[in-house]
This record gives C-alpha cells, structure tokens and sequence, in this order.
C-alpha cells in the first residue's frame, strides 16, 4: 500500500509539474506598459525602456493611429523618448492600404519596443482589427517584445475596450453620470490582457462611476484605473505600479443584481490603490 501511496503521489506531482509547464508556455514572453495618460516623465520613460531591455541593437515601433494627427503623436513620443534612450525610432502610421506591407509588419513583428499613442482607441482599432498588423503585434509580444501604450493606446491593450461611449447617453461625458445596467459599450480592444478592463486618466477624470460600469457588466473581471503620469507593467499574472500617482483596482462584486430600472447593486465590491512599487496579481490571464 505504502509503494502505491507514493506511486499515486509521484504520479500527481508529475503531472502538476507538468501543467504548471504547460500554462508557463503559453504565457507570453512580452510584457505590457501601460500608461494613464498624461505627462510622460523622463523617470517613466526610463522605466519603460528599462522594461523592454531595449539593447544596442534594437529598435523602437510607434503606432500612433489612435490620433487625429498621428506625426504630431509620433513627434511627441520621441520627444520625451530621446533624452533617456538613443534607440532608432520608427513612425509606422498604417492605414487600410498599408495593413498588408510586409516590410512595415516585419518591423512591427521584430521591435524591441511598440508603442501605441493616446488619442480614440476606436480610430486604432477600426485600422488594426482582423488584419495582418494586429497578427504582427501579437507575435511580437509572444516573442518577448515589450508593448506600451497610454491613454488610448491603454484601453487597446485588453480583450475587453473601454470606448469611452455612454449607451443610453449620446453625449460624450469625461465621466459617466450614472450607473446602469447595458449603459457602458464596450468594443474589441487587442487582447494583450484578458480577463481585464483598462481605464485610463482615471483619478483625475473620476472615472469610478464608468469603471463600476464596467465590473457590473463583466463581474469576474479585474478592473484597473491607471491615473496620469502613471502606468502598470503586466509580466504574466504580476501586474507593478510606477509613476507619480495612483492605480484603481475594482474586483470580485458580490451579491451583485440589477433593478427592475436597471440600476446596479451589490453587497461589497473589493477595491484596492496602489502606488509605484506595489505588485498586485491578475486571477487569470
């Protein structure tokens, strides 16, 4: 009996092993950079290259589809970018006709660093979705590259995207007025993070009443505020704080219902902030 005790036992620790194996491999070998917006500090922008290892050899990808007028985008982030790193910096601004041009893919696919400028993440989405550019940005980011982005280019980064739209409100409010079932409209984002929502410039525009939105539509989600001059690094299921301000995270609603008027309700809700330096952990990615 002992000898099949310890046969059972070895066998379910070989297959622990192995499971823990197999989920470490499917995890990309990216990280993510995730900016609230705002000023972008030369201590920031130091962190973020200090994220991406970014070595003498490499170079930097910026899409700045997100803006109204992307080489004002691209002029900016290399204006904060120069000063702390001396890497090569290229503006790829795709557009419909240039979704397929293997030469911009193959450098999208082989940057060190992609960073994805502020501005409408549906004006980002509407050029990169089901077309070969959001292929090129994945198999970056399962290659080890380092995606960043802020404001917009934050809410791209998950599965599910804040567009920023009021359902039962046409007109756009930097903050939602009230809390409503079926009233956040939320849209394809890239899915570098699953199982999160992401809001940006979130303390300064109080934007708790459209992330309380956001958690009662998807309950098991993690929910992050990242306020300006401030970001989150997401390696695998370990999310770090840095910057000069705070980070939101709303989780696990309980006793959550919706009324006969559709407002939303529920018992307790968890709620953390963090500053730079504090890590916190994804339930799932």
């Amino acid at each position: 009996m002992k000898y099949i005790f310890l046969f059972l036992l070895t066998g379910f620790e070989s297959s622990l092993i192995a499971a823990v194996a197999q989920a470490s491999q499917t995890l990309p070998a990216g990280k993510l950079f995730i900016i609230g917006g705002g000023n972008r500090s030369p201590q920031l922008m130091k962190k973020m290259v200090a994220t991406a290892a970014l070595g003498p050899k490499d170079y930097v990808v910026v899409l700045p589809m997100s803006g109204s007028e992307p080489d004002t985008s691209f002029y900016y982030f290399k204006e904060d970018f120069q000063p702390v790193c001396n890497a090569p910096v290229a503006n790829l601004n795709f557009t419909k006709d240039k979704v397929n041009d293997k030469g911009w893919l193959d450098s999208v696919k082989h940057a060190r660093l992609i960073f994805i400028t502020g501005g409408d993440q549906e004006r980002f989405m509407a050029i990169v979705l089901n077309t070969p550019v959001y292929e090129a940005i994945h198999v970056a980011f399962a290659n080890g590259s380092t995606i960043a982005g802020t404001s917009a280019g934050a809410a791209v980064m998950s599965e599910k995207m804040i567009t920023g739209k009021e359902l039962t409100d046409t007109n756009y409010n930097a903050t939602f007025k009230k809390i409503h079932t079926n009233n956040i409209h939320i849209a394809k984002g890239l899915g570098l993070l699953n199982k999160a929502v992401i809001d940006q410039h979130f303390i300064v525009r109080s934007r708790y009443n459209r992330l309380l939105s956001a958690i009662a539509s998807f309950p098991s989600y993690a929910c992050i505020g990242i306020d300006e001059a401030t970001a989150i690094i997401a390696e695998g299921n370990k999310i770090t704080v840095t910057g000069e301000s705070q980070v939101v995270l709303m989780r696990n609603p309980r006793g959550l219902q919706i009324t006969p008027a559709g407002l939303v309700k529920m018992k307790s809700l968890q709620l953390s902030m963090y500053t730079a330096g504090d890590v916190f952990f994804l339930n799932h990615l």
